[in-house]
Parts: structure tokens; C-alpha cells; sequence
């Protein structure tokens, strides 16, 4: 059948690739002139099994308070007169007890794990190079309380089977040894041998260009207006999505099966549908540098757990990013937190970088309260979504692409997660076939 994808980042792009190859035909809509312009443009790296613990956990709130005011904070909340962002705030807080913190890790471990080796596979198969490191994620703590406090996520970790292993300071400097600078400072760390970096970008753009060849048709610069319907309740269907082109043109794409996949976008657009997504922007930053002392910085990719960033080598370049801001969709640079994330890294690693040039940029990041996303069917049935993956889409894009292609096509993905709309028998929480009525 003929599958319309709307959203061309790694989410996108990676369900085009696993629908065209589940034989349909696969044409993919985007608003930006070339594909992974957005969200997946210059996020940090991070292939990040590791990083499974949610934002929502026992200990946000307080650090939220304390953050409250803080231009550099790790993670700003701008109260804003809107609906949506004080219903997400409120489900946020629900998420942070300790069961529902370790319930989402087993969701977010489970997707990420499956994720990985999703990639490995569609590495091997393609030859893509994106400036992929196979040498692991390091999470390295400064402060002995936030250490002590993430041993019990991380030994929940290993219990489902991600080797995050717990180290002390001398083995964080052994792993790392470009982290001398803040010796003394280091109190231990996590280390994942397993995890993975690279390019979101080159990989997307990479992975989009195979899909070209392999027949999937990709509609850049061509706006999503509105899902046009037919019919009510369990009856209803998309029958069109109308668009404007690249000209200027109004027109109306139609198709067999519809896969939202926009990101933080999705929310409106779904919404007049009577599909209300708890999926808020988080605005992400980065900032990357030109190395110019390759033994002064890092190899591994890190994770500086008291200020939220994540480091990634990326060929010549160093790519640091974090820091999260709720306030809308507004995408314009806080110079305040640009500057925060130089300050830091030049703390990290003096001299390895150009300091004094940095190329900075900022991200939409598609929140869901409990950091684990929407990958299913609606109550509309020929329309789904792959979308929510706040934090951790460049992590879990390849699975889920998979994952969706799967249900696309009626069948159970093989994956261990509490799906959408369908799920395996005997999996947690969701009736097989039971749509998304949110």
C-alpha cells in the first residue's frame, strides 16, 4: 500500500526505510528544503542506552525549584498562559515517583537496546559513515550526592541488561584521560561500553539518500496544513493531507496509511482530531567547536551528569549539548545558555578547542511527561504515529522506524515494548489492538 510520511528527520526517515523495505510504497513530506533541518540537525551524539533514566524522576522536582529563575540553569521552565504546558507539567510531576521512574527505564531501555542493534544492522547493510565512535558513553559525576543518587537507575540498568558499569574516579581518568583538567573534582562515573556516537545528520541524510534509490519518494519544502477525514468513530479515516508546496501551491497528498512522525508538531496536528498528545517542546542547545588539540579532547563520549551536557567527538569537531527550556515553540539562541555551555566545556578541556568560534544552534525536542513516545495506531485507523522521543530520538530512531513499519503492516514488531495500539500478547499494560484514544 501507499504509506505518506510526514516528518523527514531521523524518526521520518528511518520509518521510510523500514516501510519501503516492508515492500510499500513510501513517499515522505517535509517543511524544510532538505531533510533532518530540525530537531536532528546538530543534537550530541549520543547512541545512549545508558541514558535511559527520565527527566521525571524522584529528584526533579526539588532540582526544579532550586533551577527556578536561572537563566543557565540544566533545565529552565518558562510558565506560559497555555493549556498544554501546565497539563504536561502536572503529568510530568505524576511520573516522578519511584515506580513510575522505573517503569518508564524498562520502556526506554527496552526501545533503545532494540534500537541500537537496529542500527548496527542498517550500518553493516548501507556503508553509511556519519562519524560513528563505537568506544562507549561515560557518565562522570562531580558531586558525590548526584552520584550516590544514580546507582539505583543504574543498577536497574543492568538488571535488564545494559552493562552501565559503576567506576571510580581513577578508572573515569583511565577510560577518558582528556578529563585531567577537573582531576581532582571527579568523584566516579558510569561507563557503557556498548553505547555509540556519531552525526544524526550525515546518518539521516545518508539513510534518506538509500531510500531514494530504493523508490521512496521525499517532498521537501512542502508544509503539512491539515489531516482531512471521513467518516466517525471506529469508522473514520484520513483521506487526504492537505499541504502547500515549495510553490506556493495548495494541494492535498493522499495514501493508503498515514505515520505522523513531526516532532514537537504533531501535538496541533493531530489535535482538531480529538487526539490530544502530551508531547511539549523542550528547547535543546549545542554548541560545536573546531578541535584543535586532538590529545586534549575527548574520544569517548561523555556525559557531564551535574550540568546535563553530553560530549561527542565528531571527526575534527566536538559537539556538547543540553540544557532543556520549556517555553513554547520559540526557538531563538539564550546567549545566556550558549555562553554557559562554552564556559563549561572550556573548564573541561582548555585548549582543545576553538573556543572563540563556536557554531551554536537549537532544537525542538518532542517531550512526553515520561520520556517514552508514542510508536502505534490511533483511534483513526489508517493514521499512526512515531513521535515523542523526547531526549533520546537520534538513540531509539532506527528501532522505531522499524517498530512502526511493522505495525504499518499488521504485525506484532518483535521489540519488548508496551506499544501504542498493539502490542504482543502478554505484554504489559495495552490490549492487542486497542487504539490511542488520548
Amino acid at each position: 500500500m501507499h504509506v505518506i510520511v510526514l516528518g523527514g528527520g531521523i524518526i521520518g526517515t528511518a520509518s521510510a526505510w523500514f516501510l519501503n523495505k516492508a515492500g510499500h510504497q513510501v513517499t515522505v513530506v517535509d517543511r524544510q528544503p532538505g531533510l533532518a533541518q530540525e530537531t536532528s540537525f546538530a543534537n550530541g551524539g549520543q547512541i545512549s542506552v545508558s541514558h535511559a533514566e527520565p527527566w521525571a524522576n524522584p529528584g526533579a522536582p526539588a532540582k526544579i525549584l532550586k533551577w527556578l529563575g536561572k537563566e543557565d540553569a540544566p533545565l529552565l521552565f518558562r510558565f506560559r498562559p497555555e493549556w498544554l504546558q501546565w497539563k504536561w507539567g502536572l503529568n510530568f510531576l505524576r511520573e516522578c515517583t519511584q515506580s513510575r521512574t522505573d517503569h518508564n527505564i524498562r520502556q526506554i531501555v527496552a526501545i533503545a537496546e532494540y534500537s541500537r542493534q537496529t542500527l548496527q544492522d542498517v550500518r553493516a547493510e548501507t556503508g553509511i559513515q556519519y562519524d560513528q565512535l563505537t568506544r562507549g558513553i561515560l557518565h562522570f559525576y562531580t558531586n558525590q550526592e548526584e552520584f550516590e543518587h544514580a546507582q539505583p537507575a543504574a543498577r536497574l540498568m543492568r538488571e535488564l541488561g545494559c552493562p552501565r558499569e559503576t567506576v571510580d574516579a581513577a578508572r573515569v581518568l583511565q577510560i577518558e584521560p582528556a578529563l585531567r583538567p577537573i582531576a581532582d573534582r571527579i568523584v566516579g562515573g558510569d561507563y557503557t561500553a556498548t553505547d555509540e556516537s556519531g552525526d544524526v545528520y550525515k546518518f539521516t541524510t545518508g539513510l534518506a539518500q538509500r531510500a531514494q534509490q530504493a523508490g521512496v519518494t521525499i517532498e521537501t519544502s512542502t508544509t503539512v496544513t491539515r489531516l482531512l477525514t471521513e467518516g466517525s468513530g471506529a469508522a473514520s479515516r484520513i483521506t487526504g493531507v492537505e499541504v502547500i508546496d515549495g510553490h506556493g501551491r495548495h494541494r492535498v497528498l493522499r495514501a493508503d496509511a498515514y505515520v505522523v512522525a513531526m516532532g514537537s508538531f504533531s501535538t496541533p496536528l493531530v489535535k482538531p482530531l480529538g487526539i490530544d498528545l502530551l508531547i511539549y517542546p523542550g528547547k535543546g542547545y549545542s554548541a560545536t567547536y573546531q578541535v584543535l588539540d586532538p590529545d586534549a579532547a575527548p574520544v569517548v563520549s561523555l556525559t557531564d551528569d551535574g550540568y546535563k551536557l553530553v560530549l561527542s567527538r565528531l571527526g575534527d569537531r566536538l559537539r556538547v549539548a543540553g540544557t532543556c527550556e520549556l517555553n513554547g515553540y520559540t526557538r531563538e539562541l539564550n546567549q545566556v545558555r550558549c555562553e554557559a555551555i562554552t564556559r563549561r566545556t572550556r573548564e573541561l578541556f582548555p585548549g582543545a578547542c576553538d573556543y572563540d568560534h563556536p557554531v551554536y544552534w537549537t532544537g525542538l525536542r518532542p517531550l512526553t511527561p515520561s520520556n517514552v513516545p508514542y510508536i502505534g495506531r490511533t483511534k483513526i485507523s489508517n493514521l499512526f504515529l512515531n513521535a515523542g522521543h523526547g531526549t533520546l530520538g537520534w538513540t531509539m530512531g532506527c528501532g522505531s522506524g522499524r517498530a512502526i513499519a511493522d505495525i504499518v503492516s499488521g504485525r506484532v514488531p518483535e521489540l519488548d515494548f508496551a506499544f501504542t495500539g498493539m502490542t504482543a500478547s502478554g505484554r504489559s499494560g495495552v490490549m492487542a489492538g486497542q487504539p490511542l484514544r488520548a
